[in-house]
């Protein structure tokens, strides 16, 4: 709609205005382009087939920083004369134990039994909430379960969530609380499911850390009283992706990325929430990664896109 509105207008001149001119590939950037100076960077086939690949040929790639820096001015914070704090990046990689492993791969195995789990979209979500959550994972199940017919699926599905009920430990939050110890500081926690945000919040209490949430169900008087007590009392607060926006934590210096997104334009918002203007200290942001999962695609899809 935002598109086909600017594509109507009467206009003899445009500027358009963003801070983020690609979010997640770089068709975003052709069709921005097109509004501006029609057929500049070619027609829409030519240009898919060149750039539909992870990665386009050197050539085709410097051709279009050519063709885009016609039109589009460019300003990266290392151009202005501010000085910035630094981000200091750490990937942590971490390892399920045998129980969770085992329960992951089963959870993997339903796809094979049943049509409501063969999707992949469908199981791609049920692997990233094992990652997050047994919480978030059997949310998703039982709402799933009620598709089923069969009385064999139902009780595979039934013995899935039994196991996953009983398990232990969970390796990620463990992390994170380490990662909380030793920060002694206050930090911020991205998840991508409500589910997991309770979760961590019962978690850390019994490990004696307070904590907040913040979540895109709250009002703005909610959420402007979940940030004062998180900047006068509380040490974490425990975000879902709508905490990645119009929000501003400068108080805060540590991002734990719990979960990952598949768009790397993403982590920059939630990076954002804290290195910005105001901010005084070093910025240390830490992207957990279960290894043997989906994460492992999820990681390097994002180094991808990113490149």
């Amino acid at each position: 709609k935002n598109y086909q509105f600017v594509q109507d207008l009467k206009k003899k001149f445009c500027l358009l205005l963003t801070a983020t001119p690609i979010q997640n590939n770089v068709f975003e950037l052709f069709h921005l382009i097109s509004l501006l100076k029609p057929g500049h960077l070619g027609n829409f086939e030519s240009f898919q087939a060149a750039f539909k690949g992870s990665k386009p040929h050197d050539e085709a790639e410097e051709f279009l920083h050519e063709l885009v820096n016609q039109v589009m001015v460019r300003n990266r914070r290392q151009d202005t004369e501010m000085e910035w704090t630094s981000r200091q990046v750490k990937v942590l990689p971490i390892q399920f134990t045998k129980e969770e492993q085992a329960a992951y791969d089963r959870l993997s195995n339903l796809k094979e039994l049943s049509p409501v789990f063969s999707h992949s979209f469908s199981m791609i979500t049920l692997q990233r909430e094992m990652c997050s959550s047994k919480e978030a994972t059997c949310l998703t199940l039982a709402k799933m379960k009620k598709k089923c017919t069969n009385p064999e699926e139902i009780a595979e599905i039934d013995q899935v969530m039994t196991e996953l009920m009983s398990l232990q430990h969970h390796s990620k939050a463990e992390k994170a609380y380490d990662i909380i110890k030793k920060a002694n500081d206050k930090v911020i926690i991205f998840t991508e499911y409500e589910a997991t945000q309770i979760y961590l919040q019962s978690y850390l209490f019994s490990k004696g850390i307070t904590s907040v949430p913040f979540n895109g169900r709250f009002s703005k008087s909610k959420r402007d009283w979940m940030k004062q007590l998180f900047e006068q009392k509380a040490q974490v607060l425990i975000a879902t992706e709508s905490g990645s926006e119009g929000i501003n934590l400068q108080f805060c210096s540590h991002v734990i990325n719990y979960d990952l997104p598949w768009n790397p334009m993403k982590l920059e918002q939630r990076i954002g929430r804290v290195h910005r203007i105001g901010q005084d200290e070093d910025v240390y942001i830490y992207n957990l990664a279960v290894q043997n999962t989906i994460e492992d695609h999820i990681l390097n899809l994002l180094y991808k896109k990113i490149g």
